[in-house]
């Protein structure tokens, strides 16, 4: 039972209890046992924080040596954005490729063993699954993170999902509420826009959320977007109308809602973490998500006292707060209980046991099959059944068109990653692409990274008289990237294309290969289609 230090008051107890905060190291610093023994009731962790299965084991049970019935949460969302697997790509396929095999049995399974690799780890909240829309393809921050741009589509798996990743006993926190899915701009950098109407919002973009609550999802995240049919004045985040009038009111959710980074831009550049922390909660968020970016003692202590200062100042009601700290406690209790009803426990422990998926070829124009299988695991937590399921839903996401005279390699290519900037919550982190699976199978196989408008003369300098397969994400958002595959073409007809990003521009190449996702089993799977293997 967790013990709570004298002298800290109701009040300051509870502004710290509405904190998810993070921190830098592999290991809990001085400062965040000190503050969980003084009301903090959640951490989050990144993949900074994440070395080894026995590490994460030690680190979740260091925190609930301090506080047994503590919040930990992540975002892993699997494919592109995983903090698990942040040093070697993710073993489990990302939403879009998930919704274009749309089989909604394979997305609960593929949530449910990766809730339990979390659990595993003593890792009880989950900042996913993206319920997004993804119906601007243009859209910078969401894309492959979207299970597709089909409202329907998006909240069966949405559903699926939700009740896949909580069977673990892991809570799901649905996001980005109201919808983040038609935006052109990101916001970490900036505040996005959305100037769709209300009926459109309503048969859009609010259908997977209405998904998720009847899924009984345990909390969702807030997005920092403007939408002016919903509140003219304030992102929905910060919005009254929006978090209490729409998600509580009108939609009925009972659940946890929490803010996405506050040190986003979205919001730091225009209120001010602190302001912006207080309007949140008096708008309806029970918890605030900050550490991406700022993650020290510091920032906890400035956000506690602006709450409390809030509360002391009649700015925010002090029973909303009271409110705020209890759904925490709520959701810690919920989460206590169904790891011990999933039989998954929670104080944290290495591996994860998992059960090896079948095998489905994987789908497409050209009828180009893959053999299911299990692959031995990589990264936190991980089972062979793990990475058999992703493994095997990587296959089957996979969309092929080839030439009649495509035959697969045989020697070793020369694979050419058109690179994009990657966005802040993928990270350039993480390791992309199909080169390591493909040198596995093809031992030889060399690779280069190129970008810009000389991208396509580079690479095929770099290639010389090799086989080309050039490696795009989102080719249809890049021209540079659209102008270097011209390049190669023109040059060398024979070359394989890989897209790994959201399939938008015609197939090309004398074969492409549509991964819808750049997670590490996803190029697996391609490689296994160049080679024959």
């Amino acid at each position: 039972m967790t013990t709570f230090a004298s002298g800290t008051d109701t009040l300051t107890r509870d502004a710290l209890t509405v904190l998810q905060p993070g921190f830098t190291g592999t290991s809990a610093p001085d400062w965040l046992l000190r503050r969980l023994g003084e009301g903090l009731a959640s951490v989050g962790l990144f993949g900074r924080n994440i070395a080894s299965p026995g590490q994460l084991a030690a680190l979740t049970a260091q925190l609930r040596a301090e506080r047994d019935d503590v919040l930990v949460a992540i975002d892993e969302e699997g494919g592109d954005v995983t903090r698990l697997e942040v040093r070697t790509g993710s073993s489990f396929p990302g939403n879009h490729a998930l919704g274009a095999v749309d089989d909604v049995s394979l997305t609960r399974e593929v949530a449910a063993e990766l809730g339990r690799r979390l659990a595993a780890c003593g890792v009880n909240l989950n900042w996913a699954p993206s319920a997004d829309v993804n119906s601007n393809p243009g859209n910078p921050v969401i894309g492959v993170r979207s299970f597709g741009a089909d409202t329907d589509l998006v909240a069966r798996h949405t559903a699926a999902y939700v009740t896949g990743l909580q069977s673990a006993g892991v809570a799901a926190c649905t996001k980005h509420f109201p919808g983040h899915g038609d935006t052109a701009v990101d916001s970490h950098h900036a505040l996005p826009r959305i100037d769709a109407e209300l009926s459109v919002l309503e048969g859009r973009e609010l259908a997977p959320f209405r998904a998720a609550i009847a899924a009984g999802t345990r909390a969702v995240m807030s997005a920092h977007i403007l939408v002016p049919a919903l509140d003219p004045d304030r992102p929905a985040t910060l919005s009254r109308r929006i978090l209490t009038g729409l998600l509580r009111e009108d939609l009925g959710y009972d659940g946890l809602i929490v803010t996405d980074g506050m040190e986003m831009q979205a919001i730091a550049a225009t209120y001010g973490i602190e302001r912006g922390s207080v309007l949140a909660i008096a708008a309806g968020a029970d918890a605030i998500c900050v550490g991406g970016g700022l993650a020290d003692d510091d920032t906890v202590r400035r956000l506690r006292d602006a709450l409390v200062s809030a509360v002391r100042a009649g700015e925010l009601p002090e029973e909303r707060l009271a409110d705020a700290a209890n759904r925490v406690r709520e959701l810690a209790g919920w989460t206590a209980a169904a790891a011990a009803a999933s039989g998954t426990g929670g104080s944290g422990g290495a591996g994860g046991a998992g059960t090896a998926g079948g095998a489905n070829g994987a789908s497409g124009a050209s009828g180009v099959g893959g053999v299911g299988g299990v692959n031995s695991a990589n990264g936190v937590g991980g089972a062979n059944g793990a990475t058999g399921i992703g493994l095997v839903a990587a296959r089957r996401a996979l969309t092929v068109t080839h030439s009649d005279s495509y035959a697969p390699l045989t020697e070793a290519p020369y694979v050419a990653a058109l690179t994009p900037v990657a966005n802040i919550a993928v990270g350039d982190e993480t390791p992309w692409g199909v080169a390591a699976e493909l040198a596995r199978l093809l031992p030889g196989t060399e690779t280069g990274s190129f970008t810009g408008e000389n991208a396509g003369a580079s690479a095929l300098a770099a290639a010389g008289s090799r086989r080309i397969v050039a490696v795009v994400r989102d080719e249809h958002r890049h021209p540079w990237m659209a102008a270097a595959l011209d390049t190669l073409l023109a040059s060398r007809p024979d070359t394989v294309v890989v897209e790994m990003g959201v399939p938008q521009s015609p197939p090309r190449g004398a074969l492409h290969i549509a991964t819808h996702g750049a997670a590490r089993v996803c190029g697996r799977a391609a490689a296994e289609i160049i080679a024959g293997a």
